[in-house]
């Protein structure tokens, strides 16, 4: 095993904690990473369940979570003129979270954690600004020949691919042969994620949500750079007929302008401060936007190439992408590394344990993700009695411990019996 080579396509959360595992197998890893950079944006991610277990068995990743993580307080989900109808915190119990998790981080901070717990290793190398070109298959069993688009790497022959670049993942279309959109369930729904320079929170630790009709949707929390973390997202009822997503997907092919003025006229009306929003936005030097999505394919591998996290099993709203993407990574390389000598069982065993970690992480709860932005005042305001109902009894743990414990426990500790495999480094 200490000879396999090992190409992992991108270096957000998935790639660099395979990257981390099989190096500890023995292997020989290249990370490469389209963009120049490691991204820095993105919003606040949480790690639950399974995603736990394999943090606390990565050596420091649980103290440098910890000391990047979100200082926040509480959530609140507030009125035209700011005042919240509650604020719910965390629970302290991380195998029993609420919608505030124990682990609370921003996307970015979080790649910037895995990548700084890898990169010094003399068997990871990270390779920025280079994409897939093509995959060339000799036959199941034998070795791949990867050509790169960008000219930083010649073609290179590796015995595994690994593609960790997302939902709407290139090499995915590339290992499989198939349309990027092929296998993507559009949950009629998009986001965008910025950094504006204004604090609007004034310092605030409570993250706020704010709603307004026709399913938009405003959740902000204090920069720890001064300014003010914004996730917008527009949502539409997933009966809804058509392609509803396709002015947003145009509008993102045209280039961050064209995206940006999209949002922009949708949400400049919203009330509360969206109008301040959205004038930051347009500033924004972070912007990002995407369309909300699940992945589900016949197949997590073909032949040498295999995917992880959102590449092969995005999961939409369901709050679990953050800690699948973790648990498929350390699965693959933890079978990879038991099957020495056989990729194929490796990649086999993979995705039999995995198959029924992702089912049970992509079942999307009743009303998501449309309680979240509801399309009437009605609506939104129904969701808000709700969730006023979730933080008192919360707080009445000891009078309404069934209710409370139903909500948390949806969050709660990891029931998968990921297995504490066996490492040679």
């Amino acid at each position: 095993m200490s000879n396999l080579r090992v190409l992992v396509v991108g270096a957000s959360v998935a790639g660099p904690t395979t990257a981390y595992w099989l190096a500890k197998t023995g292997a020989t890893v290249t990370v490469i990473e389209r963009f120049p950079y490691l991204r820095p944006g993105g919003q606040n991610i949480d790690i639950r369940t399974s995603g736990v277990t394999v943090m606390r068995r990565m050596q420091g990743m649980e103290a440098a979570v910890r000391a990047n993580m979100l200082d926040m307080e509480g959530i609140a989900l507030i009125r035209k003129d700011g005042r919240p109808y509650a604020i719910m915190g965390a629970t302290g119990d991380p195998d029993a979270q609420s919608l505030l998790s124990e682990y609370e981080i921003y996307r970015g901070h979080l790649a910037r954690v895995l990548y700084d717990l890898s990169k010094d290793n003399d068997k990871v190398n990270y390779v920025f600004g280079e994409q897939v070109k093509a995959i060339q298959h000799q036959d199941d069993n034998g070795p791949v020949t990867v050509e790169f688009a960008n000219g930083i790497l010649p073609p290179t022959e590796f015995d595994l691919v690994v593609a960790c670049d997302g939902s709407t993942s290139r090499t995915r279309a590339i290992g499989f042969g198939c349309g990027v959109r092929d296998h993507i369930t559009s949950l009629k729904s998009w986001a965008a994620y910025f950094t504006i320079d204004k604090d609007i929170l004034n310092r605030s630790k409570i993250g706020n949500g704010y709603s307004a009709t026709g399913g938009r949707f405003v959740a902000t929390s204090a920069d720890p750079a001064g300014g003010t973390k914004v996730v917008l997202q527009g949502v539409m009822p997933r009966n809804t007929p058509g392609d509803v997503t396709l002015p947003f997907r145009e509008a993102v092919k045209k280039g961050e302008d064209a995206i940006k003025s999209y949002i922009y006229e949708r949400f400049l009306d919203a009330g509360w401060k969206s109008d301040e929003i959205m004038a930051g936005m347009m500033e924004s030097k972070d912007f990002y936007a995407s369309e909300l999505v699940q992945v589900k394919i016949p197949s997590l591998s073909r032949g040498r190439f295999v995917v992880v996290g959102d590449a092969g099993y995005a999961c939409g709203p369901t709050g679990f992408g953050t800690s699948l993407a973790l648990t498929g990574a350390y699965v693959l390389a933890g079978e990879i590394g038991k099957h020495k000598g056989d990729i194929a069982a490796g990649l086999k065993a993979y995705e039999e344990r995995m198959n029924p970690i992702i089912e049970e992480m992509q079942k999307i709860p009743p009303g998501i993700p449309g309680i979240m932005a509801p399309q009437t005042w009605w609506g939104i305001w129904l969701r808000n009695m709700i969730f006023v109902l979730i933080v008192w009894t919360m707080k009445l743990k000891p009078l309404f411990a069934w209710l409370s414990s139903t909500f948390a426990s949806s969050f709660g500790g990891d029931k998968f019996d990921i297995p504490d495999y066996k490492w040679e480094q």
